[in-house]
């Protein structure tokens, strides 16, 4: 029998893909965006729930596996108490609220790196020890989709609370870096920048990201202020303007960035042209027939807000592989077996 998880903060259905991929079962779908519910039925063909907050802990089929790439939204009284009262007015009470009715086995979240250091670390405080008061051990780390061969440099802060012994990140099974030039459509209708329209840098190096900043859009920017020949600095430090080779990663890909003005350098032809919808999608591990929004703006912001698929694939697997889908009684008939077969 399949383990079975709800799909909470769903988006357009990364976590749901990366967990059916590895075996398990989808029972439940939330999602408040509209935009985001029209994708998810029509790539997996199940309904979907709305508000978290309106959603009743006892109508949910139970399950194993809790996932959530909640919105950081601010604690209302973060650190003054410890534990679940901090939680309260906040989406991760929701989360909570699941949680202390349901008791999953294992709690999977998701957020951008910097919840580490929200409210002056007290909104991730507070995460950890809600959800050890609830009963869990809980472990987190950051990982980046560099490392689990995806060409893009996207970290993101995962929190694993298990009923049975901790998480050990140091399992989940890494992949060699990869180059964004390997995940590049081979023929499309291509948005080539003129060459008045950028600057290049001379003896580019590769960060230790992976990055490999090769130039600047010339954009308009202000000039009061700046010192001559020293114009350029600020395009440099605006992401949008940014331009990376091909031959090491992408930076991440944001959801605030609707029109898609994510610019990358070929060497080989020495131009520079804009990454199209499906090459994003491509290096967030989304499958070639994953149908997307009709709308470019949605299907952009979608993408930035998503999870990179591979990621949560060996997360779901390293989850089984180690044993923490069984509850104490089961574990120890399992040890126990285990020494009878063994001895």
């Amino acid at each position: 029998m399949k383990p079975k998880f709800i799909d909470l903060f769903a988006g357009i259905g990364g976590f749901r893909k990366g967990f059916e991929d590895a075996g398990y079962e989808c029972v439940f779908t939330s999602e408040i965006d509209s935009a985001c519910q029209e994708v998810y039925r029509d790539n997996f063909n199940s309904e979907v729930f709305g508000d978290i907050t309106k959603i009743k802990p006892q109508d949910i089929p139970d399950f194993d596996v809790l996932l959530g790439g909640f919105p950081c939204q601010p604690f209302s009284i973060s650190g003054k108490k410890k534990g679940f009262d901090d939680t309260r007015g906040t989406l991760f009470f929701d989360i909570c609220r699941i949680i202390d009715e349901k008791q999953p086995t294992v709690v999977v979240l998701e957020n951008v790196k910097h919840l580490i250091h929200h409210d002056k670390k007290r909104t991730f405080k507070t995460i950890l020890e809600t959800l050890t008061k609830l009963g869990y051990n809980v472990s987190h780390q950051i990982l980046n989709a560099k490392n689990f061969g995806l060409p893009q440099n996207r970290e993101r802060i995962f929190i694993i609370a298990t009923k049975n012994s901790h998480f050990k990140f140091e399992k989940i099974e890494k992949k060699a870096p990869v180059q964004l030039k390997d995940f590049l459509d081979k023929k499309g209708d291509f948005e080539y920048l003129d060459k008045s329209e950028y600057t290049l840098i001379d003896n580019p190096k590769k960060q230790l990201t992976g990055l490999i900043f090769t130039g600047y859009r010339n954009k308009n920017t202000w000039k009061n202020g700046i010192r001559p020949n020293t114009e350029h600095l600020s395009r440099v430090h605006r992401q949008p303007n940014r331009i990376y080779s091909v031959e090491g990663t992408h930076p991440t890909i944001p959801s605030q960035e609707t029109s898609g003005r994510f610019f990358i350098y070929l060497p080989k032809e020495d131009r520079v042209r804009k990454l199209t919808i499906n090459e994003c999608y491509r290096i967030m591990g989304f499958p070639k027939n994953f149908k997307k929004h009709s709308k470019n703006g949605e299907r952009y912001k979608q993408i930035g807000n998503s999870v990179a698929i591979p990621v949560i694939y060996e997360v779901a697997k390293s989850i089984k592989e180690q044993n923490l889908l069984i509850d104490e009684p089961q574990r120890k008939v399992v040890g126990d077996l285990r020494e009878l077969l063994y001895s």
